[in-house]
């Protein structure tokens, strides 16, 4: 009988092991479905799926690396997924493979999420070039989801060069997309005067591109008044990267005006940082950046499913929200029930 059941687990094994190697083997021939198996499989939390997608990330790591990794937040209504989507048609008039990874915000409430980043950029989501993925954010801060740089890797895999993610808007906690990509762009458009009064100081800091979307018909002398405010705050603040002063450029999304000379800072940026080795040596703090951010997410999972652990969180919850208890010394007491059993 045990034996069976061994047998039994080493063909799913197996198996297992077979549909990986297909999956990488699909995804170096750029098959479009099996990269969305293949995100689907990273995104999953459960625990065979992690196990998979391991094993596939570690096939196709040798075909990863070589695309330029960017990522574009902003406020709300500045335009974002108006401006990726030409951003994009012109990448690949430019010979590019764009892909989009868009993280939506998901409901604290019910947990759904929007998903509609497809509807927004119809004309990018059709061209054979491109490849869109929304994904919900989850409880994850900073804007992505925490198996964004997961998904990076396989859609290099599957042969984009050019990857943009989308974060969720501008807040306190949306700067973990900069530490996952080689360039770092901030959208903003007019807003009467006071668009500075809205930005993040850290954000700005961050920045290694500011783009005054939306700089056209009745809001054009806005935005250019907006671009001078900028440049003038940008001079205050210590540049993103060494030998690199964050520019600000203007665009009309709506039209295309300044899209090609968004592009041309972009290659420029990669150019600049290539040739100085900050482009490698971010690569090298980001990767150590992920290897402890996982591991942190890895064990406060493991606390919070412990059974000794479980047994005690309501007890200790209810104690801290009450005052009986400090939050420091609740801690103490989880991680102590979690070291002894």
């Amino acid at each position: 009988m045990n034996s069976g059941r061994s047998a039994g687990g080493k063909a799913a094994k197996a198996t297992g092991i077979d549909d990986v190697a297909r999956l990488a083997d699909a995804l170096d021939a750029g098959d479009r479905r099996a990269l969305a198996r293949a995100i689907t499989l990273v995104e999953s939390s459960r625990a065979d799926h992690r196990e998979r997608a391991e094993a596939l990330l570690e096939r196709v790591m040798p075909s990863t690396g070589k695309s330029m990794r960017l990522g574009i937040s902003g406020a709300p209504g500045v335009g974002k997924s108006t401006f990726i989507e030409a951003f994009g048609l012109h990448a690949i008039a430019e010979g590019h493979r764009v892909a989009v990874l868009a993280v939506d915000p998901s409901s604290k409430r019910g947990g759904g999420s929007i998903l509609g980043d497809k509807t927004r950029m119809e004309n990018l989501s059709n061209a054979p070039e491109a490849f869109i993925r929304p994904s919900p954010a989850g409880a994850t801060l900073g804007g992505v989801a925490r198996r964004t740089r997961e998904a990076m890797l396989v859609t290099e895999a599957a042969g984009f060069d050019v990857i943009v993610v989308e974060t969720v808007g501008v807040g306190q906690s949306e700067t973990a997309v900069a530490d996952m990509v080689d360039m770092f762009i901030l959208l903003t458009s007019p807003a009467g005067g006071d668009e500075l009064q809205g930005i993040k100081r850290g954000i700005m800091e961050l920045a290694d591109l500011v783009v005054v979307n939306k700089s056209d018909g009745a809001l054009l002398s806005a935005a250019n008044r907006a671009a001078a405010d900028y440049r003038r705050a940008l001079q205050l603040i210590r540049p993103s990267s060494p030998k690199w002063r964050t520019p600000v450029a203007q665009c009309s999304a709506l039209d295309g005006k300044g899209i090609p000379e968004t592009w041309n800072i972009v290659e420029r940026y990669r150019t600049a940082q290539t040739a100085n080795g900050t482009f490698a040596t971010r690569r090298q703090e980001q990767a150590r950046a992920w290897l402890w951010s996982e591991a942190t997410e890895t064990l406060l999972a493991n606390l919070k499913s412990h059974p000794g652990v479980g047994k005690r969180i309501e007890e200790i919850e209810k104690a801290v929200a009450a005052g009986r208890v400090s939050p420091t010394a609740g801690a103490r007491r989880l991680l102590e029930a979690f070291q002894k059993s």
